[in-house]
């Protein structure tokens, strides 16, 4: 697209985003629209819409700052493409979805802000959008989705749980990945979850999933699956992953089951012959929300490049948590204690490594923030743009 366009978009954009609420009220009108006009596209979605709207709003705030740039892009709506191929979406429903989308933008910014020019804008975009996503859709690339049976669901803290699943068939994924996932008792209810190994022949997947207040669908995964229930998995997403073109050595830091994708990852690299240098910081509120550190540090004991610095805000854990903390074994870095972003900073600028986080967005952004703040290349962060 021209820079023109370009611009018409992005002005257009910001100046629903700036009103009080103006994402919230274009995407409920969206899908008002929407599900009044084509009816039967409602059994598409969740029965609840909230995390849907905050999705669609991400997923368009993402590609009208990065508009200019298709490296970002196309990449990115070739993911979203993929995922949607779960609930077998065609060319009519994007015509169905474009149009929905131009005229509720149209009625919000109003006859001054939406010109010709603009309109045409805009219907370039979406033009593109539903070309890009459409090729995925349609690409014979593996299936829209797999289902999973529950082999063991462990229950490591009150609030997280570490699921295993036997595939119907093997999953080719990258490590660092995730994947949507859909429990019974939550039907068209779709949790993004990373793979905490890598894909495997024998099509084994495990996930560590951690209870969000208020969820609607994390709940029952943590508390209300027993082995044999069935799930359903959509395509693998993301561009987590090492990269051995930069030649860079690598800092990874995760929070709470965010170390679940680095895992994987550490765990594929184990069986190369060589590898980076890679420093792991692992943190959590309490000693215990480190439910992974015994793993971690077998791996760094069998494998030198590796080096696991474990990070809690609080010394001790709370009084419901009466299982004793697990102590740093001979060579393996002590806890420390202190907000992980904060301590991460403490050992410098890590100016000359390949950077990944993972966690929640607000967490994400603070680790960034703070290295930022000491100096460090913005260029060298990774993390999934929306999930």
């Amino acid at each position: 697209m021209d820079s023109t366009a370009v611009s018409h978009i992005r002005t257009t954009f910001k100046a629903l985003a700036a009103a009080e609420d103006g994402g919230v009220h274009v995407t409920r009108s969206f899908y008002s629209i929407l599900f009044a006009k084509y009816p039967d596209m409602r059994e598409i979605f969740p029965a609840v819409m909230e995390m849907q709207a905050d999705r669609l709003l991400q997923a368009i705030a993402y590609v009208v700052e990065n508009l200019d740039d298709m490296d970002k892009v196309q990449p990115f709506l070739a993911q979203l493409g993929r995922d949607h191929r779960r609930y077998a979406i065609t060319e009519d429903h994007f015509i169905a979805v474009g149009g929905t989308l131009i005229a509720t933008l149209e009625r919000f910014a109003g006859t001054e802000l939406w010109t010709e020019e603009v309109d045409l804008a805009w219907r370039e975009a979406v033009a593109l959008i539903a070309a890009i996503m459409l090729g995925e859709i349609n690409s014979k690339d593996g299936p829209g989705t797999w289902t999973g049976t529950v082999v063991e669901h462990k229950q490591v803290l009150q609030d997280v749980a570490v699921v295993r699943l036997q595939l119907d068939q093997p999953m080719r994924y990258g490590a660092g990945q995730y994947v949507g996932v859909s429990v019974p008792s939550r039907p068209r209810m779709w949790r993004y979850l990373s793979p905490a190994i890598p894909s495997n022949d024998a099509g084994q997947i495990e996930f560590h999933v951690r209870r969000v207040t208020g969820g609607w669908v994390s709940p029952a995964m943590v508390r209300g699956v027993t082995p044999g229930e069935v799930w359903k998995l959509s395509a693998p997403l993301g561009g987590l992953g090492v990269d051995r073109t930069q030649g860079r050595d690598m800092l990874m830091i995760a929070s709470g089951t965010g170390i679940a994708p680095l895992r994987a990852q550490i765990m594929e690299m184990a069986m190369r012959g060589n590898n980076p240098r890679v420093h792991l910081f692992v943190g959590g509120t309490y000693p215990c929300d480190l439910y992974d550190l015994e793993t971690l540090w077998q791996l760094a004991r069998t494998n030198p490049w590796l080096t696991v610095i474990p990070v809690s805000e609080e010394n001790v854990n709370p009084w419901w948590h009466t299982d004793p903390t697990p102590v740093a074994p001979p060579g393996m870095s002590a806890r420390l204690t202190g907000k992980l972003g904060a301590v991460v900073a403490e050992f410098g600028t890590w100016e000359d490594r390949d950077i990944q986080i993972v966690g929640s967005p607000s967490t994400v952004q603070t680790i960034k923030y703070r290295l930022q703040a000491k100096g460090t290349p913005m260029a060298n962060i990774r993390h999934d743009p929306l999930f």
